[in-house]
């Protein structure tokens, strides 16, 4: 101990440099330089492992900044060995410095294939490259899967769509036919009844009965054959019951008119009139000559407090007198002004001039539009055409 407190018996290292200014400052000078550096990267170190605990071998990079510190500071105890001889304590200085050298360097080489291991920049800038393809590859395809996915939802909601509207369809259908087989049948049954008095030709009366049926079936045809509701075209109504008289009268028919779709009920009555006042030209009207025209067309018409549509069947006998082709107790002329227009809850009027017939049926919009599916429907038609209704 006592040579650690007598330093004096040692000489300063100046002595060794024989005081020469010169050679005490370069001496002094580097190692003060080699002090700082030697302070400074520790520093450094330290820093680095502040910002980013992340960092693996943190034990390492503290034994390599204790090591460059203790080296440090024994360049510093040199330059005060110049004037003050603590040789000891520079001693025990670089004995510590050893001591941590050599823990360094076995840690360091124990951790050597660790260190090796460790990717170089390139290769990590590489693996950053792959990875940012694969990520891109990932997104695309998950784009491409949502693209697929709302495609099958579109046509998934599509399909849906289309079947509730065929099931709204079929039933609509389903519907109708129902309601207006019950109908159809009780209308039959009395038609059968009417155009039975005053025929006394099986013959006449089967084809009478048959064509009343076959524009009744027509117009149930084109409802229930219909793309929406229950209803139909009017021109289409009035088309079916004009075919037969076209094929033999195409150039002397005309018909005209707005398009409009109406009810079931009013497609019946309106292909029933059509199809009377069809077959009775042919027989006893226009058709039957050879000059005669047939002129069908509608319109509405506000004439009334309530907005009807107007129905015109005109007939010109081309410069020849005709006597009324229906008896006004017939069965026909009753169905043309008398049943038809009470079922639509209308007007109609026929007019027979010297040589014109004109039929008008007037129809109010509300009948038209609204087609009220009830049980008393059929027995309402039958009501009417039959005799008890007062038809005799």
């Amino acid at each position: 101990m006592e040579n650690f407190v007598d330093i004096w018996q040692y000489m300063p290292h100046g002595m060794c440099l024989l005081w020469q200014p010169w050679l005490v400052v370069l001496w002094a000078g580097s190692d003060a330089l080699i002090f700082l550096a030697y302070t400074a990267i520790p520093f450094s170190l330290l820093s680095v492992i502040k910002q980013r605990p992340d960092l693996q071998n943190r034990k390492l990079i503290l034994l390599f900044a204790g090591f460059i510190l203790l080296c440090g500071l024994t360049h510093l105890l040199g330059i005060v060995t110049l004037w003050w001889p603590i040789y000891p304590y520079v001693g025990l200085t670089k004995l510590a410095t050893g001591l941590v050298s050599g823990l360094t360097a076995l840690v360091l080489f124990r951790l050597i294939p660790t260190l090796v291991a460790i990717p170089s920049h390139r290769e990590l800038e590489d693996l950053n490259e792959k990875l940012r393809d694969q990520i891109a590859k990932y997104e695309a395809s998950e784009a491409e899967l949502r693209d697929i996915k709302h495609a099958l939802e579109a046509k998934v909601a599509e399909r849906t769509a289309e079947l509730e509207e065929a099931h709204a369809k079929m039933a609509v259908v389903a519907r109708e036919a129902v309601h207006r087989s019950k109908n159809l049948l009780a209308v039959v049954g009395s038609i059968a009844r009417q155009s039975a008095r005053g025929q006394s030709d099986i013959q006449d009366y089967v084809s009478v009965l048959l064509g009343r049926i076959d524009a009744l079936a027509s117009a149930t045809a084109t409802v229930i054959g219909g793309e929406t509701s229950a209803s139909a075209e009017l021109r289409t109504v009035v088309d079916n019951q004009l075919k037969p008289l076209r094929l033999t009268f195409a150039d002397r028919i005309t018909v005209d008119g707005p398009p409009l779709r109406v009810n079931s009920e009013a497609a019946q009555q309106v292909g029933l009139a059509v199809h009377e006042l069809a077959t009775n030209t042919q027989k006893y009207g226009s058709l039957s000559g050879a000059d005669g025209k047939v002129a069908v067309k509608w319109h509405w018409d506000q004439a009334d407090a309530e907005r009807s549509l107007v129905i015109e069947w005109m007939e010109e006998f081309a410069n020849r007198s005709v006597e009324s082709p229906q008896a006004a107790s017939s069965f026909g002329f009753t169905l043309l002004t008398k049943v038809i227009p009470t079922m639509l809850q209308g007007s109609a009027e026929r007019v027979l001039e010297s040589n014109r017939l004109h039929y008008r049926l007037r129809v109010p919009a509300s009948v038209l539009e609204t087609d009220e599916s009830s049980t008393g429907d059929a027995n309402m038609a039958a009501r009417v055409v039959d005799a008890s209704f007062g038809i005799s």
